[in-house]
């Protein structure tokens, strides 16, 4: 009965009888029922599919929905079998029953042992059909994966911009503090204080500077309000500005009372906003060492990121990469909590360290995107005997057991083109197991989601 369905469908028309046997020999007929999942999305499509009687209904996830992609509903329909083609082809959908009928199943390796007899010259055809498919999947991922190096390199920029723009704030605030500074000078000098007075006035000022800043905003604005009530009282001008510059370090009337101590009414206003122009001075001078030095760890985080000044296969701080990594996305961690667990005892390892920081890159990333950018990022490492491990986890909603079946296979995503890093978790698999010889895998139920990857502390990269 098999034999005569097949023989009258067009597909067929230009085998001979004994061809058709042929393939009917290699391959076996089922029948299935409503519901029923012959074959799934991404997983290797190590079978050809023939269709004789019912239907089937093809779906496809398209980010976090199945979408219905169309019906095989007509006899001599077929789908798979593109492993007689390609040892990377996969299914491009999820075939499921949609009202039970019959199917012939032939393997994709005995497809291609008959499809070689037969005719040798379109097995050519169709091989080079399906290498352009795979290069032009293979430009549109390399198309991805520059879209997120320029969303890598946007929040380097702006995490880059606030220390330089913080830098630039302080440096022109200076041009304007060195002029008072410089006025107040003058005016002291104008004035009747004598050498000692000063010599006194300019040990206050170092018992300031040596003084605790106040950090907590109420009690600093209460502060101002005290000395700023204190400053008119004692005629100084601007008592604002010489008030907020006094309390951000920590001066209280007590202190005042003793440059009064010192200097006496007359020259008191001259010598306090001498003393609150050194404080600017040496406050926004520290602010522009702090932006100049944040704006430097995060050039040496971006080079060791990178590792271009650096030998393909070295000893790696596992530590290093993380951190840079961490720095690196920084941007979309403002409202994420990140743990760090790092273990002392770690070795350095053998590795690529720029192959590892992108596996940390993508797996970090997809957390932060899992968590909806709110939540708590862990990241842990610790050694074996033999090995060292590193876990990134997150509190987000979890992975379906249908995305956790496929999460390394390839050309598998949830996320719509120009998301994500476009390295997907099956090139973060070739990195660890195949390049390094290590481990990767994945645990997850709702609120909690661990990737660990484990790494021998010998490695041989792989070519």
């Amino acid at each position: 009965m098999t034999y005569e369905a097949v023989r009258a469908l067009t597909l067929f028309d230009g085998l001979s009888d004994d061809q058709v046997r042929q393939l009917l020999a290699v391959g076996d007929e089922l029948d299935f029922v409503v519901g029923q999942e012959l074959f799934t999305e991404a997983q290797p499509a190590a079978d050809w599919w023939l269709l004789l009687e019912g239907a089937l209904v093809l779906t496809r996830h398209v980010g976090h929905e199945e979408t219905v992609m169309g019906k095989m509903a007509t006899p001599g329909q077929w789908a798979g079998g593109f492993q007689a083609w390609d040892a990377h082809g996969i299914y491009t959908a999820t075939g499921r029953g949609d009202s039970a009928g019959r199917l012939v199943r032939v393997p994709s390796v005995r497809l291609r042992e008959l499809a070689d007899a037969w005719f040798p010259f379109g097995v050519h055809m169709i091989s080079g059909l399906m290498n352009t498919v795979r290069s032009i999947e293979a430009r549109s991922r390399e198309r991805e994966a520059l879209v997120a190096l320029g969303t890598l390199a946007a929040g380097l920029a702006h995490e880059i911009n606030n220390p330089a723009s913080a830098a630039t704030r302080a440096v022109d605030a200076l041009a304007q503090t060195c002029d008072d500074l410089l006025s107040s000078l003058t005016t002291l000098a104008k004035g009747s204080i004598t050498a000692e007075q000063f010599v006194q006035l300019d040990e206050l000022r170092r018992e300031v500077e040596a003084h605790a800043a106040v950090s907590a905003p109420l009690e600093l604005a209460d502060l101002e309000d005290e000395l700023s009530g204190w400053l008119t009282d004692h005629g100084v001008e601007r008592e604002w500005e010489v008030a907020s510059h006094l309390a951000a370090a920590g001066v209280d009337t007590a202190w005042c009372e003793r440059a009064l101590d010192v200097l006496g009414e007359g020259p008191l206003p001259a010598g306090l906003e001498w003393i609150a122009s050194s404080l600017s001075t040496s406050a926004l001078l520290s602010e522009v060492k702090e932006s100049t030095r944040r704006i430097s760890d995060l050039v040496a985080a971006v080079r060791t990121y990178s590792q271009l000044d650096r030998a393909s296969v070295q000893r790696v701080d596992l530590t290093d990469g993380l951190e840079s990594t961490l720095v690196m996305l920084g941007h979309k961690l403002s409202g994420v909590t990140v743990v760090r667990d790092y273990a002392a005892d770690v070795p350095e390892i053998e590795a690529t360290a720029g192959e590892l920081n992108q596996v940390w890159t993508n797996l970090i990333d997809n957390a932060v995107d899992a968590m909806s950018g709110e939540g708590t990022l862990r990241v842990s490492t610790r050694a074996l005997a033999d090995s060292v491990v590193v876990e990134i986890e997150d509190d987000g909603g979890g992975m379906p057991d249908d995305v956790r079946a496929h999460a390394f296979e390839p050309f598998f995503t949830t996320k719509d083109v120009g998301q994500g890093t476009g390295l997907g978790l099956d090139l973060s698999r070739r990195i660890v197991v195949e390049r390094h010889g290590g481990e990767i895998t994945v645990e997850s139920e709702p609120g909690r989601t661990v990737f660990t990857v484990v790494l021998p502390a010998q490695v041989t990269t792989g070519r």
